[in-house]
């Protein structure tokens, strides 16, 4: 049962197992859901799907699987108590749908009610008198009269029209795809280590508490704030090739600040050399030489470099290689020694990963990174920020 469903699960790179695929039909089998679709909905999803990255993929597996399956379940008479439409009327009816409901009176509502359902001997769509559907008639359902009574449905349709699987509301999470701000900042939130330096100008409430039980007298207690004690040196390379990631990139950036208390950012272009800039209309006239930040900023920082890597190989190998200025040293030569000294290091690329194979400078830049080069995306992201935790 259900096992093309399990096909074309893994078919999406879902690894769907048989064991998960017997605890989903153990459940339906135990009557642990109502038999509804949606409910049947959230049960695979929550049996099969252990990363959030695969959400939207698993979305649209179910809609191919089971589009158009809308079981109709029928109900026996159910006497509806009027205390329960009086409380569903003033929760939801204004002043003046009140009035016109009292005017037609409760008893009165009712005994109509069952005076159509002696009447009527079959189904009714639309208008505003018969029992059915889409109608005004104060009675059925998918109706929009303020003082209907719904028969025959177990919940409200109305505004509920598309199906959760088929409004794909985790599109932004499938870890193929490139992020926005919103997405890089959960990303950047697993490269953590929380730390309280400081002022002490935040409320210590359960050491107060204590204390205050210890002394016999109300002993406030006060404490640094609690931040993200990583710190992060940034490296966006800029112009030339980079200029269709730039939205991206100020994204990447934005959500970095955000992120990280102890963050520092420079500009180069292509290839780090022996000089760097923090403002782009100032890059020639304001530039901090590459030796400098490597005594400035101890090797507890964690470096990223933002680039898509795509140069001349005689940028990253030679002397004189830049297309800019002449180099004293190559950009390998820069390369090794700020790798050296932050251990914590990562390439981040906006190029597609299937593509980095095609590119000669690419493939030469991720072997002098060791191999940490990461796709911008939810997944490299992911893998990047995992690789800068790990203990050097």
């Amino acid at each position: 049962m259900f096992l093309t469903f399990l096909e074309e699960l893994r078919a999406a790179k879902i690894k769907a197992s048989m064991k998960e695929h017997l605890v989903l039909l153990e459940a339906l089998k135990s009557d642990a859901i109502d038999l509804s679709i949606t409910d049947f909905y959230y049960l695979a999803r929550a049996t099969y799907v252990k990363d959030e990255g695969l959400l939207d993929r698993f979305d649209m597996v179910f809609a191919k699987v089971f589009k158009g399956i809308e079981p109709s379940i029928e109900t026996g008479e159910t006497e509806i108590p009027a205390e329960w439409l009086k409380a569903v009327a003033e929760l939801n009816l204004s002043a003046e749908e009140l009035a016109e409901l009292e005017k037609m009176g409760w008893d009165k509502l009712m005994e109509t009610l069952q005076k159509r359902l002696e009447e009527q001997k079959k189904r009714h769509e639309g208008g505003n008198k018969w029992i059915g559907t889409a109608g005004k008639s104060p009675f059925g359902a998918q109706g929009s009269n303020p003082e209907g009574v719904r028969i025959g449905q177990n919940e409200g349709r109305k505004n509920s029209a598309v199906k959760v699987w088929d409004k794909r509301e985790f599109k932004n999470l499938d870890s193929t795809v490139e992020l926005g701000t919103r997405n890089i900042k959960v990303a950047l939130r697993r490269l953590r280590r929380f730390a309280r330096e400081g002022a002490a100008d935040e409320l210590d409430l359960d050491a107060t508490i204590n204390g205050t039980a210890k002394q016999g007298w109300l002993d406030i207690v006060m404490r640094p704030e609690r931040h993200n004690a990583v710190k992060l040196l940034l490296m966006l390379d800029i112009g030339g090739s980079m200029d269709p990631h730039i939205k991206l990139c100020e994204e990447l950036f934005s959500a970095a600040k955000s992120e990280f208390k102890h963050l520092e950012f420079f500009y180069f272009h292509n290839c780090p050399y022996e000089a760097v800039w923090k403002d782009n209309k100032r890059r020639w006239s304001e530039r901090t030489p590459m030796m400098e930040i490597l005594h400035k900023f101890p090797h507890d920082y964690k470096l990223v470099f933002v680039g898509d890597a795509s140069m001349s190989p005689y940028e990253i190998t030679y002397a004189g290689g830049s297309t800019e200025h002449w180099n004293e040293e190559p950009g390998e030569a820069w390369l090794r020694r700020m790798t050296d000294v932050y251990q914590s290091s990562v390439w981040l690329n906006p190029i597609p990963e299937r593509h980095w194979e095609n590119g000669q400078s690419i493939r030469m830049i991720k072997e002098i990174m060791h191999d940490r080069m990461f796709p911008l995306t939810l997944d490299g992201l992911d893998r990047g920020m995992r690789e800068l935790s790990r203990k050097k």
